[in-house]
């Protein structure tokens, strides 16, 4: 099935063709990481850019490839775990999309200090939002309980995997997003 043709087909075929794409990669079929290069490696790239607008973070647009190879690294890590992990209980554009935003997110931040360097003036202008927006995040934080302040640190200021999470936490992997999910719901109602 081609890209186009996955594209445009129902979401249950869509999960089938891209749970059969993830099995060729694991299996090492010829040509599977080259067909899955091609179908995601334009999603990897929209999303470093997205996050990079999202985040207000500077980036050259020169190092997209950089980090698009650094996602591309995170799904092969550790035998390839990223993908062995994946369930199916999402597209595996959706999917992806949470692995590549997280990776996408690391790398950035490690771009950021060379690059503040270079703009010191612009630096100056943005302590004071800086701080203002560090004093509304610990507000918000302190609405919650110390145990789910630490689990929304992790995730979403330390970008944090959920593997990572449940590593340094001991919380079990299932139980992470739900925990999340209430936490910023009690950040949003106010307690």
């Amino acid at each position: 099935m081609s890209d186009a043709t996955t594209e445009s087909a129902t979401p249950a075929v869509r999960a089938v063709h891209e749970a059969a794409l993830v099995r060729s990669c694991l299996a090492g079929e010829p040509g599977a990481w080259d067909r899955f290069l091609t179908r995601f490696g334009g999603l990897f790239a929209y999303v470093v850019q997205r996050t990079a607008e999202q985040r207000q973070m500077p980036w050259a647009a020169a190092d997209r490839d950089d980090f698009v190879a650094e996602i591309l690294l995170e799904c092969l890590r550790n035998d390839a775990a990223v993908l062995r992990s994946y369930a199916g209980r999402s597209s595996l554009s959706t999917y992806l999309t949470v692995v590549a935003r997280r990776v996408a997110v690391r790398a950035l931040l490690r771009s950021v200090p060379a690059q503040r360097l270079e703009q010191q003036p612009a630096a100056a202008d943005g302590a004071a939002a800086r701080a203002e927006n560090r004093a509304e995040v610990e507000a918000l934080l302190a609405r919650l309980e110390p145990d789910e302040a630490r689990l929304v640190r992790l995730h979403h200021l330390e970008a944090r995997s959920y593997d990572e999470i449940s590593r340094l936490t001991g919380m079990p992997l299932g139980s992470i997003g739900p925990a999340l999910s209430r936490a910023r719901q009690k950040m949003r109602s106010g307690g």
